[in-house]
C-alpha cells in the first residue's frame, strides 16, 4: 500500500468548503484531480494534513481561520488610479463593486488578480488577499492512486 509522502504523485477527489460549507471545488462528481505533493497546487497547510495518508483512504479536515491561505493582510489593499488601469487594459472599461481585475506581474510573466472592494472618482480599492484568507475551511479528500 503506497503512502503519501513529498513528491508524491496523487489522483484524487477532493471538496474544498467555505466556512458556510458551500463547495468552493468539488470534483467528486467529475472526474478525480491528478497533482504533484509540494508543487504548489494545494494549499501548504492542506498538503501536510495529506502525508502519511494511505492509497484509499477517505478523509475530511477541518482547517482553522487563516491556517490555510493565511491572515488577511489590510497592506493588500491597495488604491490603483484609474488612468493607471485604462494604460494596463481597455480604456473604456467600467468597474464595480465585486469584480475581479488581473493585473500582470511587475516582472511580466505572470498575473495576479484583485477584488474591487470600492470605486472612487478616479481611483479603485483593489484587495489582493485570497478570497479565503482569515477563514476557516474544511476539506474532503479521497485517495485514489498514489506514485
Amino acid at each position: 500500500m503506497n503512502l503519501i509522502q513529498q513528491g508524491s504523485f496523487l489522483t484524487l477527489h477532493y471538496r474544498l468548503a467555505g466556512p458556510d460549507g458551500a463547495d468552493i471545488v468539488n470534483t467528486f462528481d467529475d472526474k478525480p484531480a491528478t497533482l504533484s505533493l509540494g508543487a504548489g497546487q494545494l494549499a501548504p497547510a492542506i498538503e501536510a494534513r495529506l502525508i502519511g495518508l494511505a492509497e484509499g483512504a477517505h478523509t475530511r479536515f477541518e482547517l482553522a481561520a487563516g491556517e490555510a491561505f493565511g491572515e488577511r493582510n489590510p497592506e493588500m489593499l491597495q488604491r490603483v488610479k484609474l488612468t493607471l488601469l485604462q494604460e494596463l487594459g481597455d480604456p473604456d472599461q467600467t468597474y464595480s463593486v465585486g469584480d475581479v481585475v488581473e493585473f500582470p506581474t511587475p516582472d511580466g510573466t505572470g498575473r495576479y488578480a484583485g477584488l474591487v472592494r470600492e470605486v472612487g472618482e478616479d481611483w479603485l480599492l483593489f484587495d489582493f488577499n485570497h478570497p479565503l484568507a482569515g477563514q476557516p475551511v474544511s476539506f474532503e479528500v479521497q485517495i485514489i492512486g498514489v506514485l
